[in-house]
């Protein structure tokens, strides 16, 4: 059975980057009727916090994507210390005693990249256990076979072939000095243990791939298949980070400005990856069938924004386009949280608040809009827009307006017949044309110039709420 895992670190919110990751893990186990693991790396303990961890949580709960099974990496040390120990008792690794020499390989030589410490890792197994014995703290690093040295490989899923020779690889950290397991220790413990058969993550975990092999075979455990996937950057090609752009990489963002999840799950996966069909909105059934490796594109991705709008404009339009065709029965309990949120409930029961949501939203493109384009269908006090009170102003109209509601009232039916009847009679009458009677209705119910069709507006509005609109203008 096929096996992936998200593993975010709470350092933050949930990264955009990030949320792809989960989206395409989730996609293609759920393609293959795999298991879902959540996978917290939360081992680096100067930066990991709670409220980071709740709000990837929040971030992950949005989206609305499920997952099987879930770790937290630091309830699993004894596990990650007991594989260092073993890779060192194989010959496999070696203890190093350099003063902070986990960080020797991140900081530049002057004769090239830093590759090993020859005189800790020539120690002989004596010696090294009695310094460890004494109480010296001591690293625990990789012994990369240099004599004779060989080539680490392996298929990308997205990128291909991949190779390096171990003579280019350092003797790289398992354990630090404190006891706390390094990225590629607890990573590849973790992996071995779950039984994870696919690694799918970022592209700027590619060259980190070389040094989990060894650590794989270096334990005789099977390889997993690995899929890396293109980058995400900004406008100005800079890699999205969450230092340099702040919020606007976040996923509560786009939840924030009213996205609906599955509309912001698709544009997430338009972001270096595209079904051979060239579609674009996709529902989650059709995102799962048609997601698969081939797809993924190897060049970066761009997310369009800018100071002013934090906003990509392809977001927004797909955004729009589930809006309108999203199943009433699910989009009307979304549209009614987002009214809650601002204070406004719907009007009337379930099924005319169904249908008023689903008459009204194909103008509108977020769900803030129901709150602030679609107040009038939810609330008496709006404020009627400079267009519409051009069309209020029209002479005579207001007057119209209120012998409009004096016809409507003494008419025992109200339907959008009966309204049209209505309005065009009494346009006839008064040798006016129907367009300045309608234009002036929809300014005084709803406040703006254009919505829905003129007579499905009387229905959205109901008639207790229309006649009086009519006669306060």
């Amino acid at each position: 059975m096929i096996r992936a895992r998200f593993a975010p670190s709470p350092t933050g919110y949930l990264h955009i980057g990030s949320a792809r990751t989960f989206v395409f893990n989730w996609l293609y186990v759920r393609k293959h009727q795999g298991t879902m693991v959540l996978r917290i790396d939360d081992t680096d303990v100067d930066r990991n916090t709670e409220a980071s961890l709740r709000s990837i949580y929040e971030g992950m709960n949005w989206l609305g994507l499920d997952w099987d099974e879930i770790y937290r990496q630091s309830e699993r040390l004894d596990l990650h210390r007991k594989l260092a120990h073993r890779l060192l008792e194989k010959g496999l690794a070696y203890r190093d005693f350099t003063p902070a020499a986990a960080d020797l390989e991140d900081k530049p030589h002057a004769e090239g990249p830093w590759l090993c410490n020859p005189e800790m890792r020539a120690l002989s197994t004596e010696e090294s256990d009695a310094r460890a014995a004494a109480g010296e703290p001591f690293v625990i690093r990789f012994r990369v076979n240099r004599e004779p040295p060989y080539e680490v490989s392996f298929r990308d899923e997205v990128y291909g072939p991949q190779s390096k020779l171990t003579a280019d690889i350092e003797d790289f950290a398992l354990l630090r000095s404190n006891g706390m397991p390094t990225y590629h220790l607890a990573s590849c413990a973790d992996d071995i243990d779950l039984k994870i058969t696919h690694v799918i993550r970022g592209q700027d975990h590619l060259s980190n791939t070389f040094k989990h092999i060894l650590i794989f075979q270096g334990t005789g455990s099977p390889l997993p298949r690995f899929a890396h996937l293109p980058l995400l950057i900004g406008p100005d090609g800079s890699k999205l980070s969450k230092r340099k752009h702040g919020p606007v990489v976040s996923v509560t963002t786009y939840r924030d400005n009213g996205f609906l999840a599955l509309a912001y799950v698709n544009f997430l996966c338009l972001l270096g990856w595209s079904p051979k069909d060239n579609r674009e909105q996709m529902n989650l059934y059709e995102l799962t069938s048609a997601f698969n490796f081939d797809g993924v594109h190897r060049s970066n991705a761009v997310v369009n924004f800018s100071e002013a709008d934090p906003i990509d404009p392809k977001a927004l339009w797909l955004n729009s386009q589930h809006l309108r065709s999203m199943p009433i029965e699910h989009l009307a309990p979304l549209v009614q949280q987002a009214l809650r949120e601002h204070g406004l409930g719907p009007y009337g029961d379930e099924t005319f608040f169904r249908f008023v949501v689903d008459t009204i939203r194909t103008r509108f493109t977020t769900l803030l809009d129901f709150s602030s384009k679609g107040r009038a269908y939810f609330a008496n006090d709006f404020e009627i827009e400079k267009q519409a009170l051009e069309k209020l102003n029209v002479p005579g109209a207001r007057e119209l307006l209120r012998e409009l509601a004096g016809r409507i009232e003494a008419n025992p039916e109200f339907t959008l017949g009966s309204v049209e009847t209505d309005l065009r009679k009494l346009a006839e009458e008064r040798a006016v044309k129907a367009g300045v009677i309608i234009n002036a209705s929809r300014a005084a119910l709803t406040g703006q110039s254009v919505g829905p069709s003129a007579f499905a507006v009387f229905m959205c509005i109901g008639r207790e709420r229309v006649i009086p609109r009519l006669r306060r203008v």
